[in-house]
């Protein structure tokens, strides 16, 4: 409820005080966005016949206000005061009694024409006799009817009635809502009119067949499925109805062929390896099947990384595909030195429940340097499997969401790999908003391996933590079991690393943060304790995803020192 006076002081205008009680909530903002006196408060040409005007039209503002929360009866005690001596404002004040909200006495709610016995129709307005007559419950009931009428096809259906009665000597309410449905019309075949793909290949885009009722939902999907391939700049859908034949109306899609490339350059810094350049080229479509290709550069101080994808979809285009994937990879970290080559194949499948398979094997050559191991080359060939899913409202900044990430790999000695193991990996990130300008943050990172030794496994298999979306306060992979002579950290087969964060908003874009980072590497042939990371931060919300400075206390290591830790990304 607004209990209090507001205060304006205009340059050369009146200075006004205005009051609203009798009411709180929903019905005090509406009656507050309603009223000229209220709204034109601020305004520096109020003048005293503006306002007396204003005073005088605003008990019928409040009633209008109301009367979509079914208040018809309201009664307002209006009144304004000129300044008194030694006072400087006006004051216009309004005792507002909104009295009882009508109700629906009668629902008049028909359906004629071949649908009125379909039983995917309602059969029942979504308002009934004692329900409170709210406007917007009333709009969204009869959109709710609307909605199944044409997802069920009736093309031609018509609203011949729609309208509310206020009686206000019985004070009820008489809601008449009449459909006549008209036919039901199916989907026909679909034809393409565009020259880029072949014609085969763009039907596995079709979700539906012949004959399925007409649901204008599946049109726009087929339509952000063609548009999300990026196939296609355009995408428009042309029902044929007048080429109907007994109601199934042929579809043609009409569609203009996107740009073949697409580049993209990056500029950016982490604290992680400092300033990154990324370079990246796409080629939408190469020849008539939908084959597509990719190539990014990615270059910094501690990180280089050059890889390419060659894509081919399958009988799923939107869902599943086959992929040749080379790749290469140097690093010169405080903990490894060396460089990775790679090419994979691999096959990938989306499911309706929203989880995505990745199945492939790769070989790879590593010429790597950890801890006291120098210029080892190491072979393998690597079979893996992931599942992965992320739910989010919003992927760049989210308020409630997830992302999980699981993956299975391994190789066997003799088979091009010199030592045999096993690795699994789980990965979680968890993001939940509350109180409104709060949001809690929460990730996991843990791993096994089964090895004889953590020296049977090249670098890039070994588990290391520290950095800036690890263990903050630490750099990049220095944490990890170490070699007792060297001090330097070898890695481990065990990970496992913990993250909490509180978020909150503070100005517009602007959000401070508490944090801690807790875990470590393990390995069975070494000790190795858990380090604790602590810090606060700031954060801005860019359009590219949080920009994130953060200062970071290695909690546990001597001195605690600081470590400042610059990010840029989406939440998940």
């Amino acid at each position: 409820m607004l209990l209090g006076w507001i205060w304006l002081s205009p340059a050369f205008a009146l200075e006004l005080q205005v009051l609203v009680t009798g009411l709180e909530g929903v019905e005090e903002q509406n009656v507050l966005t309603f009223l000229d006196i209220y709204q034109e408060r601020d305004s520096e040409r109020l003048e005293e016949h503006r306002l007396e005007h204003l005073h005088r039209v605003a008990p019928e503002q409040i009633r209008e206000a109301l009367q979509p929360f079914g208040y018809y009866k309201v009664e307002v005690d209006a009144e304004l005061r000129r300044p008194e001596r030694g006072e400087t404002a006006w004051r216009a004040s309004y005792r507002v009694s909104p009295g009882p909200a009508v109700k629906i006495a009668v629902v008049d709610y028909r359906l004629t024409g071949p649908g009125a016995d379909d039983p995917a129709l309602p059969k029942e307005f979504g308002m009934q006799p004692g329900d409170v007559l709210l406007h917007a419950a009333y709009e969204t009931a009869k959109q709710a009817v609307v909605d199944a009428i044409s997802r069920e096809g009736y093309l031609d259906a018509r609203m011949e009635r729609h309208r509310v009665i206020v009686d206000l000597e019985t004070y009820g309410a008489r809601v008449q809502l009449h459909f006549s449905t008209g036919p039901q019309y199916y989907l026909g075949t679909v034809t393409f009119k565009q020259d880029l793909l072949d014609e085969d290949f763009l039907q596995r885009f079709l979700t539906f067949e012949p004959g399925t009722v007409y649901d204008p939902a599946r049109l726009l999907g087929l339509q952000s499925s063609l548009l999300g391939s990026e196939y296609y700049d355009e995408v428009e859908i042309v029902p044929l109805k007048e080429a109907a034949q007994d109601n199934v109306v042929p579809l043609e899609v009409v569609a203009h062929p996107n740009k073949p490339n697409k580049y993209r350059v990056g500029l950016g810094f982490v604290s992680d390896s400092g300033p990154r350049i990324t370079l990246d080229w796409t080629r939408r479509y190469i020849g008539r099947r939908g084959h597509k290709m990719k190539a990014e550069l990615s270059w910094s101080q501690t990180l280089q990384k050059l890889k390419g994808e060659y894509r081919i979809p399958l009988e799923k285009p939107t869902q599943d595909y086959f992929a040749i994937k080379p790749e290469w990879r140097g690093y010169d970290t405080a903990s490894r030195q060396g460089d990775l080559y790679k090419i994979g194949v691999l096959h990938s499948v989306a499911r309706s429940n929203g989880w995505r398979r990745t199945t492939g094997i790769d070989y790879r050559l590593e010429d790597f340097s950890a801890a006291e191991e120098t210029n080892e080359q190491v072979k393998e060939l690597v079979p893996h499997i992931t599942w992965d899913k992320t739910v989010a409202d919003d992927p760049i900044y989210t308020s409630r969401g997830y992302r999980l990430k699981y993956q299975l790999l391994g190789a066997v000695e003799g088979l091009i790999s010199p030592a045999s193991y096993l690795s699994g990996t789980a990965r979680v990130k968890w993001i939940r908003s509350f109180w409104e300008d709060y949001r809690l943050l929460t990730r996991a990172d843990l791993g096994m391996t089964l090895a004889n030794s953590v020296f049977d496994l090249p670098a890039s298999r070994r588990f290391y933590t520290g950095g800036d979306n690890s263990i903050r306060g630490w750099a990049l992979d220095v944490l990890g079991p170490n070699d007792p002579d060297t001090n330097d950290a070898v890695g481990g087969r065990y990970l496992a690393v913990g993250s909490l964060e509180l978020e909150r908003k503070v100005y517009k874009d602007w959000s401070g943060a508490v944090w801690t980072d807790f875990g470590n590497a393990f390995d069975p042939d070494f000790d190795k304790q858990v380090e604790v990371g602590a810090g606060f931060g700031v954060r801005w919300k860019s359009p590219v995803g949080q920009v994130r400075f953060d200062v970071a206390f290695a909690m546990t290591k001597p001195g605690n020192p600081i470590r400042l830790v610059l990010v840029v990304g989406p939440d998940l």
